[in-house]
């Protein structure tokens, strides 16, 4: 799900967005998150660059983001991924298609 270009929610890069669920798809027909969420909280999403996206997810599996990183707030105050999102705001914006900018 590709969205137009802004900055990203984690790193601060301007460049192309992807949204990311904050309770992944995935869960959202288990019992414990339809108990706990209401159906607009489980489409909330964040608009991440794809380097802050994918680094999310190989921090943590989808059953963690669901449980612990359900808002914006709660993933700017994990360290682990502020670490991350420093990192890749160091590095250099290349578009969709690999080309510099």
């Amino acid at each position: 799900m590709e969205s137009g270009k802004d900055s990203c929610q984690l790193c601060e890069r301007y460049t192309y967005l992807t949204a990311h669920h904050l309770i992944p798809r995935k869960l959202h027909r288990r019992n414990w998150f339809r108990k706990h969420y209401t159906r607009e909280e489980l489409q909330r999403v964040v608009a991440l660059c794809r380097d802050c996206h994918r680094g999310l997810h190989k921090l943590y599996d989808e059953m963690q983001l669901g449980k612990s990183y359900d808002s914006l707030e709660k993933l700017r105050a994990d360290e682990a991924i502020m670490k991350h999102a420093r990192w890749v705001s160091k590095r250099r914006v290349t578009s969709a298609i690999g080309s510099k900018q």
